[in-house]
C-alpha cells in the first residue's frame, strides 16, 4: 500500500488487520508498512524495535523515527502512525460487563455518573468507549494508566463534531473513535496537537498478507490512501 499525506495536515494513519498465526509477527509487518508509507522509504529498509520505556519505535536507515502505538485482541491487530508527534491507540472487543460498578469504581465520578444516566442497551458500549480513550490517550502521553490514569476525564462519546476532541486538562492532546469494524471499540489519541487532528483508515478484510482487498474509512480532508 502506498500513502500520499497532504502537505500540512496533521494526520494519524491507521492499520487494522487480523491474523490466525502469530500477532507479534504481524504487528510487525504493518509496522513496517507504516514506516515505508510515511517515512517514504522501502519497507525492507525500514526498522522496527523497542524504545528504552517498551513501546514500539519504528525507524529508516537514515535516522528518521515514525510514532506508533499498536493494539491486539482477539488476533486483530491494530497499529496507529503519526509524523506530526506523539499517538496512542487501543482497541477492545465488544462484550457484556458491569459498567455501572466498574465506572464509579475506577472513573472520574463526573464520568461515572454520565454513564450511569445513559441507556441500559448502549452502556456497555460507552464504557469501552471511555475506557480504551483512557488507554490510547495514555499511550500517547507516554505513561499509561499510572498516576491516576483511569481517572483522567475524557470527553464523552458523541456522534457529530470532530473525530479527535480535546481531553480536559491535557493541552494538545485529543481522542476519538474511529470505526473499528463489527465488534470493535478502537480509540485513537495524539498528544502536541496545535489544532485539528484528520485520522486516515484502512481496514483490511480477511486473515494474514493474503489478503487483498481493503476498504478505507477517510475524515473530511482529502488525504490519499490506495490500496495495495
Amino acid at each position: 500500500m502506498s500513502q500520499l499525506p497532504v502537505p500540512g495536515r496533521d494526520t494519524v494513519y491507521v492499520w487494522t488487520d487480523r491474523t490466525a498465526g502469530d500477532q507479534r509477527e504481524l504487528a510487525r509487518r504493518l509496522l513496517r508498512r507504516a514506516g515505508g508509507a510515511l517515512l517514504g522509504r522501502p519497507e525492507a529498509e525500514i526498522g522496527v524495535g523497542r524504545a528504552p520505556g517498551g513501546c514500539p519505535e519504528v525507524y529508516a536507515a537514515d535516522g528518521r523515527t515514525l510514532p506508533v502505538s499498536v493494539s491486539h485482541v482477539d488476533r486483530v491487530v491494530v497499529v496507529a502512525a503519526r509524523a506530526g508527534g506523539p499517538v496512542g491507540v487501543d482497541v477492545e472487543r465488544r462484550r457484556p460487563l458491569p459498567a455501572t460498578p466498574l465506572a464509579r469504581r475506577w472513573f472520574d465520578p463526573e464520568e461515572a455518573a454520565w454513564l450511569a444516566a445513559r441507556a441500559e442497551d448502549g452502556r456497555e458500549l460507552d464504557f469501552l468507549r471511555l475506557w480504551t480513550a483512557k488507554e490510547a490517550v495514555g499511550k500517547a502521553l507516554g505513561t499509561g494508566l499510572r498516576d491516576g490514569g483511569l481517572r483522567r476525564r475524557m470527553p464523552v462519546p458523541a456522534g457529530a463534531g470532530e473525530l479527535l476532541r480535546p481531553v480536559h486538562g491535557c493541552p494538545g492532546v485529543r481522542v476519538g473513535h474511529p470505526a473499528g469494524g463489527a465488534g470493535l471499540v478502537l480509540a485513537v489519541a495524539v498528544a502536541g496537537a496545535a489544532g485539528p487532528v484528520e485520522v486516515a483508515l484502512e481496514q483490511r478484510a480477511g486473515h494474514d498478507a493474503a489478503s487483498r482487498s481493503a476498504a478505507v474509512e477517510r475524515t473530511s480532508l482529502p488525504v490519499v490512501v490506495r490500496g495495495s
